[in-house]
């Protein structure tokens, strides 16, 4: 199978993250989108990182019962901070009968160049990039590996859902529901 990698923090998922995941499995060639859960992004501070299993079960709240998506703590089980090489390899040596590719955003396409070993990354893998705002991908964009999709253009941040549930605004629909549930009865981000 071919299978998206959707790496991320999720802190929390929310339904920006489902409709890239949606359009990479029904309007690419994917066969799956698996969403890596990262304990620590070693770009981003891990302040206000909610617990890993929290997020993972998030994860699985919102994509429910669907054969398409699959949740993966194959980083937890990983040295930390969880660099994306070492990922790679790990889930190829895991499912040598799959073709990995790496999902991102034209933001992270820009800054690239910055993740450790991102030139054998671009020699082993394809990147799927779906647009971000005031990002066009930069140099790399040309690359014969990378992959422009032309998914819907999502605004919608983690930031700004976690300040909107601690100013207790009611932000339900910019959930999946069994997320949105999960979050409510775990009162996730409510201080």
């Amino acid at each position: 199978m071919k299978i998206g990698l959707f790496f991320g923090s999720f802190n929390p998922i929310h339904i920006g993250h489902m409709a890239i995941a949606n359009y990479m499995a029904e309007f690419t060639d994917l066969d799956q989108v698996w969403f890596v859960v990262t304990p620590h992004n070693p770009l981003k501070q891990k302040k206000g990182l909610l617990a890993d299993n929290h997020r993972l079960q998030l994860v699985k709240e919102a994509i429910g019962d669907s054969r398409k998506y699959k949740a993966s703590n194959i980083e937890f089980k990983l040295p930390q901070p969880s660099y994306t090489v070492n990922s790679l390899a790990h889930l190829s040596e895991k499912y040598p009968q799959h073709k990995f590719v790496l999902i991102m955003g034209s933001d992270n396409l820009q800054t690239f160049h910055k993740w450790k070993n991102s030139e054998y990354i671009l020699e082993e893998y394809e990147l799927y990039v779906y647009p971000r705002p005031e990002s066009d991908g930069g140099t790399l964009k040309t690359h014969p590996r990378v992959k422009l999709v032309p998914a819907p253009f999502m605004e919608i941040s983690s930031t700004f859902l976690r300040e909107s549930i601690k100013a207790k605004k009611d932000v339900r629909f910019f959930f999946p529901h069994g997320a949105y549930e999960y979050l409510k009865e775990m009162h996730f981000y409510e201080k």
